[in-house]
């Protein structure tokens, strides 16, 4: 059996799909994972797949190409090409699958599954209906099992990657503390300076610190740095950026891609969570995690990409004092 597994968005979406994804590999012959490019990176680190393919949809990201320029026709050759038996539609609660399964069934796919609100005509064998409040991994699992695809015996469900490299050369000996400034969109960024403020208590308490981030994130990773921590701007594939993340005691993030991926290898995290999605389907997934940010705030559920309210309340409560408790308390419950 083909099987093709769809996640359309982010990098951090795209890990969590790697549950549902290992459960379609047990079953399946060859699993083809279809991604949009913020998350072929994702999608080549992920186990169980063996071929991806990579499409922009006209209906995905916040700056989406226009129809006309999206290569239609090129995905549907690529799609009849493979002869895929059957497709997972993977999609946060608050999309639809229905255009990607629209697609699936021109290009001739027998059997499509997808969580829908909607009514999807004929364009689903199986409509699933999502529990309420599920994180975004289990949701993606509840959909593969739903589809005829269980988990193998032994495997907990768990995020995970290939195995990463070692990054030693990169950070150097010893323990030490990821700290990640970036984000996905400004409403989810913690302020620059109260990283950096965080990055100096977490050295004046003895840990060793490496900063990290994209390469347009180098001027950020510079300023948190400051003197006291190795700076990894710009220095990490997402492969070895795995290797870092394995290897720190903890990572400090917001919700963003490495937030994902330091869970999906088994380390910590602070999660500065700003709750404009909800930490219910979106906190780190199955590995310890403190969550800082209040939860409650009025930007809550308005998924922004710029925070609606004056001053950042949600984030810019929490202090550096804040993200040092919550880094002892998790390196204590490690150890």
């Amino acid at each position: 059996m083909r099987a093709l597994v769809v996640r359309l968005d982010s990098f951090g979406d795209v890990l969590l799909a790697g549950p549902a994804v290992r459960a379609v590999a047990a079953h399946a012959t060859h699993v083809t994972m279809v991604c949009g490019p913020l998350g072929e990176p994702a999608a080549r680190l992920l186990p169980g797949v063996d071929e991806v393919i990579v499409w922009q949809a006209p209906w995905e990201g916040t700056d989406p190409p226009p129809v006309d320029e999206a290569d239609v026709p090129g995905l549907l050759t690529a799609l009849r090409r493979g002869t895929y038996d059957t497709a997972l539609v993977l999609t946060s609660f608050h999309q639809s699958p229905l255009p990607t399964a629209l697609l699936l069934r021109m290009a001739g796919v027998a059997r499509i599954g997808a969580d829908s609100v909607d009514h999807p005509g004929r364009l689903l064998d199986v409509r699933h209906q999502r529990l309420p409040g599920r994180h975004e991994a289990e949701a993606a699992l509840d959909l593969a099992v739903a589809m005829g695809f269980a988990l193998p015996a032994g495997d907990d469900g768990r995020l995970r990657v290939l195995p990463p490299p070692d990054t030693a050369a990169l950070t150097g000996n010893g323990p030490y503390v990821v700290v990640h400034p970036g984000a996905s969109a400004p409403a989810r960024a913690w302020d620059p300076g109260r990283h950096a403020e965080a990055v100096q208590e977490l050295a004046d308490a003895g840990h060793r610190i490496v900063v990290t981030g994209g390469p347009a994130e180098t001027g950020l990773t510079r300023l948190v740095s400051g003197d006291v921590a190795v700076d990894l701007g710009g220095r990490t594939s997402p492969r070895t950026l795995a290797g870092v993340l394995r290897h720190a005691d903890v990572v400090v993030s917001g919700n963003t891609g490495p937030a994902h991926l330091a869970a999906a290898v088994g380390t910590p995290v602070v999660s500065l969570f700003a709750p404009v999605v909800p930490a219910s389907r979106w906190a780190p997934f199955g590995v310890p995690f403190v969550l800082l940010g209040d939860q409650r705030a009025p930007c809550a559920d308005t998924r922004a990409l710029h925070c609606p309210v004056p001053g950042h309340p949600c984030l810019n409560g929490v202090t550096a004092h804040d993200v040092v408790s919550a880094v002892h308390k998790l390196r204590k419950e490690r150890a």
